[in-house]
């Protein structure tokens, strides 16, 4: 994961350090956590209105490579 991405940022200021969804406090692994679990996509966007579905898919296309 790229420290300075569009997508993702982490920072020891923004919760510790733990890699969040850039521009909110939204820890990536939550929305693994979501998908492992079963949950949608829309389910998680639901739960947490300040990441874009932009940053998930690109998050996603980004794991994938």
């Amino acid at each position: 994961m790229l420290k300075y991405s569009p997508i993702i940022s982490a920072s020891l200021e923004i919760m510790g350090g733990t890699p969040v969804f850039a521009g909110t406090r939204v820890p990536v692994q939550t929305l693994l956590d979501y998908l492992k679990a079963g949950e949608s996509i829309n389910d998680f966007l639901d739960g947490f209105p300040t990441v874009t579905r932009q940053q998930v898919i690109a998050l996603l296309e980004e794991a994938e490579k």
